[in-house]
């Protein structure tokens, strides 16, 4: 177990360290942001000065080189446009993300388990053909799309939900549900799949056919065994609802690390990007490790593979 844990974090750094280098050099081949932070009658030796102090005059090798030396180090230097330190800037946007992105993920959990349990369950029925149109529809429509909808509908129509900030619960209704939508039908699908495999199992027409009660017989022997392949879904499902977050923080203006990543992007404010890049994919590789660490904890034969 020891060796699979250490294999599995050297993973972990490895793919950060590609995530940032990608990134890296992505980002370089935008062109220099040096002239949209000095005024447009900025003369070109200002804007050599600039460009000096900022490190863009020197090869593009160098300056990686003493990126990737800070970056391992926690320093991602400061803002272009703020001059705030851009790690303990993009740290402070990070619990509004983890607010919207765990509230998505319990709210898709609470619909889409006993969804697919019903749909799985009731196979061919009229329930189980409308569940299948519902999670091929979730899958479909563009999570921009359904945000704006939602704001029509609730904020400008009705006027009953804010159209966007933060501040109250209310406020999360609508971004929580837009970014919620996908992984509902997703986690339908996939739990109506995993238990399907499982009621074909001997031992649970051997249940049945003892009569065991079918909330029991679902419910603790179909559901639980169904839960290992769940557990990973909803691991994964984090991360991407982490960092698929943006386009659903930019439609309701939620103060979380999307928006900023897609305001510093806009504004090539290059340390902030990068800072923000880093916290996700750590996020994300963490959150990738722990789901193999428990699957491993729980299926041994992962272990050795």
């Amino acid at each position: 177990m020891l060796d699979f844990i250490i294999k599995r974090l050297i993973q972990v750094v490895v793919v950060v360290l590609l995530a940032l280098t990608v990134v890296f050099f992505l980002i370089r081949l935008s062109g220099d942001p040096t002239a949209l932070f000095l005024p447009p009658d900025a003369s070109r030796e200002q804007i050599e000065e600039y460009r000096e102090m900022l490190g863009f005059d020197r090869p593009i090798y160098i300056q990686y080189g003493e990126f990737m030396m800070n970056a391992v180090q926690g320093d991602f230097g400061q803002s272009l446009r703020s001059r705030e330190d851009a790690l303990p800037l993009v740290l402070s946007r990070l619990p509004a993300t983890f607010q919207l992105a765990i509230s998505a993920l319990i709210l898709s959990l609470l619909i889409a388990i006993p969804l697919g349990v019903l749909s799985a369950y009731k196979r061919n029925s009229v329930f189980d053909r409308i569940s299948v149109a519902f999670t091929v529809l979730g899958q479909a429509v563009p999570s921009f799309w359904l945000g704006l909808i939602l704001i029509y509908f609730f904020a400008a129509q009705l006027n009953i939900l804010p159209s966007g900030g933060a501040g109250s619960i209310v406020h999360l209704i609508l971004p929580m549900i837009t970014l919620a939508a996908y992984s509902v039908a997703r986690f339908t699908r996939f739990t109506r799949s995993t238990m399907l495999d499982v009621l074909r199992k001997d031992y649970i027409r051997t249940a049945k056919a003892s009569g065991v009660p079918t909330i029991r017989l679902v419910g603790r022997y179909a559901l639980k065994n169904s839960l290992i392949p769940i557990i990973t879904l909803v691991a994964l499902d984090l991360g991407t609802l982490l960092g698929g977050a943006v386009i659903t923080e930019v439609v309701f203006a939620w103060p979380g690390v999307g928006r900023l990543l897609m305001q510093s992007l806009m504004n090539r404010d290059f340390p902030i990007v990068l800072a923000g890049v880093f916290i996700v994919a750590l996020i994300y590789a963490v959150i990738n490790f722990i789901a193999d660490i428990l699957y491993a904890y729980v299926n041994p034969q992962i272990r050795v593979k």
